[in-house]
This record gives C-alpha cells, structure tokens and sequence, in this order.
C-alpha cells in the first residue's frame, strides 16, 4: 500500500513539472480551471470557465521562475480581491447570453432596446446615480446596511389598540410552527388540503371561534378584520338577493374596517352610511345590514341586545365585529342575537408585522353556511371507516366563476390561523380568562389612578381593555408620551384613548401616570391601586357560558406535550 502512494505521488510531481517546464515557454496550459481562476466557485455568470488561460495571462500579464526551489511572485488583480458573494450569481436565473437570446425572440437586438421600447420615456429617470450603491452591493454588504438602518428603529411601547395589540408568542409555537417549513409554507391553502395535521389546527381555529362567539359555523380564517368585514356586507347583500343595496355601518366601528367596507361596496354596487348608534334609522326600507364594534373602537362595552330585536324587526341582518380575548369574559355576540360575527385573532399569539394582515375569523349560523367565503373543515370517514378531516366547503377558487362566487378575497391566512388556534390550545380556556381579567384590570388600575390624579376625565361607560380620556390638549399628553417612548392615539385635539394587552405590565401603567400627571407628582403607584379597582364589566354582559370545553384545549397542560402534539 505504502509502495503504491509513492509511485502516485512521484507520477504526479512529474506530471506537474512538465506541465509547468510548458508553461515557462508560452505555451497554453488548458487544466482545469479550478487551480487557476481567483475563486473555486465557478458561476455560469463568471469569466472563467472552460476556456484556456496562457501562465501570462493567469498571472497578470507576468512570466515567473518556474523552479520550485525559487520564490514566485504574482500580481493580483483588484477584481480579483473584491467581494465574491454577488447578488447576480445567486439570485439572476438568466445568465447575459440567455437574456440576449430572449430579446431576440422578441424582436430586438438586446435587452436594452426591449426596455426601450416597452416602458415609456415619459416615466423614466434620465440617470439615478448613487455613489454608495453604483456598483452594487454584495450580500454581505447589504445585510450590514439593513442592520444599520434596523439600528436607526425606535420601538415604542404602543397603546393605540385600534384592533391590533402586542403579543406574547409561546416559544413552542415560535419554533414548532412559524420557524417550522413544514408549517410556514402552508401559509395559504389555495388547493384542498389533506394533510390531516394542517387540518385538525384549522378545525382547532374553527372549533375556537364557534366557541368564542357563540355561532355553531366559522370558516378556516380569512385575510384581517377589515375584509372580514367586507365579507359579511356581502353575505348580508347576497342572503336578501340584492333586493336592498343600504349597509349601515355604526361609527364606533374602527376606522380602518370602514374604509375597506366603503372600497368594497362599490363593487356590489352597495351604498355605505356610516352613523351613531343612537341616530340609525330602517325606515328607507332599503338597508340589508348594519356593522356593529363590541367592544367599539374607543373602548366602550354596550348590551347590544335591544338594538339587534330592533334591526330584526326590519328585516336586517346584525354583523358584529368583535374581540377574541374579550369574548372570554363578556356575553357572546351570538347570545346577543347577532346574525354574523367578524374579527382578528391577531392577538392571540401573532405578532403585529406593521399592521397586518392578520388571520381573521367569520362565524355565523347554519342558515348562511353556503353564502360564508373561505374554507370550512369538516369531519368525515376515510375508505376504512375511519374518522378523516377534510376540506368540506371552499369558496372563490379558480373553477368558480367570477359572477357566481360569493366572495373575492380568496386567501385564508392558514399559517396565522394555526398559530391563533395552538395559542388556544397552548393556554386553555383558564390561561386566556387569566390574560383577559390581567388586561381588563389593568385598565381598571389606569382608569382609577386618572381619576385620582385630577387632571383628565375619564370616560364613564363600562370598557374592557380601552380607556378614553377626555384632556385639556390631547396632542401635548401624547408628545410627552412619546419623550417617554409611548404611543397613544389622539382622536381630536380633547380625546385620548389608551389601550392595554397581555405585554402590559404595572411598571408601564406608572409611566402613564407620570405622562397623564402634567407634571405634578404622583403620590401613589399602579400596584398600591390594584385592591381598590373593581371590574367595569356590567354584570348583565359578563360571560356565564363555557368554552374550549373539548380535549384538545384542556389535555396539553405541559410544554413538552405541547411540543409533542405540534
């Protein structure tokens, strides 16, 4: 053995000094070109490839001492030394001659006079010249930038609620599922699944919020609250045959959810009213729906129950736009009479990710079932007789005709949805009841301490996580809350309101005494209030019936079960 390594190694050295003897002379050495070019990964997008190099020109346009007992120097060239880690290599799936070769194609000579031809001169830039990005960066590079311009972010402790609130994230759910391919990837299912794991979470989700909101029907989540929105003015146009073409939308709905309903109805050919609760009025004889916020947009909780026997009687259909977490301790909409329910389940467990979209969730009765969008699971038996999940209804996919589907938002956000049903099974229906009374008192906290400073008004109707303050000058109280790193949202130049989430902790509602106290010292703190403050929910609208009673939500109490059934 030892014998034949060095006979391979004496035939190689041989072959190596004649090689280089040839190359000395001037002759064209056609090697391989991994032990010649500057770097050994070879793109189809780099110089060198099988083409063959003279030892002069490897080498910068220099002969060397061929002897080996001699020292060689080598000239490098500066594009030899730069960066090779370029955005064209990996990411550019056409290499320049495959570029040429389809403007060809098309026509032209090069992909130059293609563009020219194509865009317009009109909206064109003569030059854009960068002198940091001229060349263009490298990966590495631009990661670097990006990190010096993340550095740049200020992350403020939000309090606009609005519908959309800090969150904590179960670090199973984070790793199992979001950071999960086999999860993420699904983030919408526009082909029927069968992947009965995908489709026991999303009966999981369904199966939450018929709970929740007290309808025995909910689809597999849609975009976010405001199309989900939208959906149910169109269910409520197409559920009385476009005979009337009025949806009411009362104005503590959150602006947002307004805008998109507004945007949407032009399409149906649907007239939006916007108005107070107080000031609505059926007696045009042509209104389909109205769109009610429980709890509203400024925080107010309002029994809702006389309201919607009144629109009944109209003949109109009540769509109620909701919030999960409040929905553990206050009465569900669908024991208010509530024809429709809508919302995000943004807040239970997903993070905000500037605004949106957010899994949200459409429940309503058997009646409606075929006019719901989106995705329904069913339970079903497979080819043995065993029990199967499948996918039982599906609206709005490519082989619906565009002037019969029933919807035109055709993604579910599936991945979300997932997250929001796991972080239900994660905390049991005592684990999201806990997180609700933590929420709701320490608005109650907030609101008495306000009281007990003097300074502002607190309003006088029950809330459950949102406080509106009536101020002297709302804009300088929210200036001084941004020099204590806290956003607030202004509703005109007298109003504030402030609201509070499961990342809330006694130590920020100090900090807003501090901004709400002008000033003045605060002479008592959040947790010296809390045995004071009772519940401002009325008992008349306090939650009576259960939830999340099935297995699933109760069985996984511990992190590695948890990480187990995920």
């Amino acid at each position: 053995m030892e014998r034949a390594r060095r006979l391979a190694s004496r035939a190689i050295l041989k072959r190596l000094v004649n090689e280089t003897k040839q190359s000395s002379n001037g002759q064209m050495s056609c090697r391989s070109p991994v032990l010649y070019t500057p770097s050994r990964y070879v793109s189809s997008l780099s110089p060198f490839g099988s083409k063959c190099y003279s030892r002069s020109d490897l080498l910068g346009g220099r002969n060397v001492p061929n002897s080996f007992g001699s020292q060689q120097v080598r000239s490098i060239s500066v594009e030899a030394l730069k960066s090779s880690d370029t955005f064209p290599r990996r990411h550019n799936s056409a290499t320049p001659e495959e570029q040429a070769k389809m403007a060809e194609s098309c026509g032209f000579d090069t992909l130059d006079s293609l563009i020219d031809a194509t865009v317009p001169k009109a909206i064109r830039i003569d030059s854009m010249k960068f002198s940091k990005f001229d060349e263009g960066l490298t990966e590495s590079q631009m990661i670097e930038h990006m990190k010096m311009l993340e550095s740049k972010n200020k992350i403020f402790k939000s309090f606009i609620g609005m519908g959309y609130y800090n969150t904590h994230v179960p670090p199973v759910i984070l790793r199992n599922i979001m950071e999960n391919p086999a999860w993420y990837t699904q983030y919408t299912p526009y082909q029927a699944e069968i992947s009965q794991g995908r489709l026991e979470s999303l009966l999981n989700f369904q199966t939450m919020i018929t709970d929740l909101t007290g309808l025995p029907m909910s689809n597999a989540s849609l975009l976010d609250e405001g199309t989900a929105a939208a959906e149910a003015m169109a269910m409520c146009n197409n559920i009385l045959k476009g005979k009337k073409k009025t949806f009411i939308i009362a104005n503590n709905c959150h602006p947002q959810t307004i805008d998109i309903c507004k945007t949407r109805a032009d399409g149906f050919d649907l007239k939006v009213v916007t108005a107070d609760l107080k000031d609505i009025d059926y007696s045009s004889g042509d209104v389909c729906g109205v769109l009610v916020q429980y709890p509203g947009t400024e925080g107010e909780v309002l029994d809702y129950g006389e309201f919607i026997k009144n629109a009944h009687a109209h003949g109109v259909k009540v769509v109620m736009a909701t919030d999960l977490l409040a929905l553990t301790v206050l009465k569900p909409p669908g024991e208010l009479g509530a024809d429709i329910v809508v919302g995000s389940a943004q807040r239970f467990g997903v993070p905000m990710g500037y605004g949106g979209p957010h899994a949200a969730f459409l429940a309503t009765s058997q009646e409606y079932k075929r006019m719901m969008p989106g995705r329904i699971i069913g339970v079903s038996v497979d080819s043995s007789g065993k029990p199967a999940l499948r996918m039982a209804m599906q609206t709005r996919e490519q082989h619906i005709r565009r002037d019969k589907a029933t919807s035109n938002i055709c993604t579910a956000q599936a991945l979300l949805a997932n997250m929001a049903a796991m972080y239900a099974v994660y905390h049991g229906p005592e684990g999201l009841k806990a997180i609700a009374q933590r929420v709701h008192g320490l608005a109650g906290v907030f609101a008495s301490g306000l009281k007990k400073l003097g300074t502002v008004e607190v309003q006088g109707l029950p809330f459950f996580d949102t406080v509106k303050v009536t101020c002297a000058d709302a804009h300088s109280i929210a200036d001084a809350a941004y020099r204590s790193e806290i956003n607030l949202r202004v509703l005109d130049a007298k109003t504030i309101t402030v609201s509070f989430d499961e990342t809330t902790t006694l130590e920020d509602v100090d900090k807003l005494f501090k901004v709400f106290s002008g000033g003045k010292p605060v002479s008592f703190t959040a947790a010296s209030l809390a045995s004071e403050v009772e519940t401002a929910i009325p008992s008349g609208l306090e939650r009576q019936s259960p939830y999340l009673t099935h297995s699933i939500f109760n069985m996984y109490v511990t992190s590695i079960k948890r990480m187990s059934y995920l």
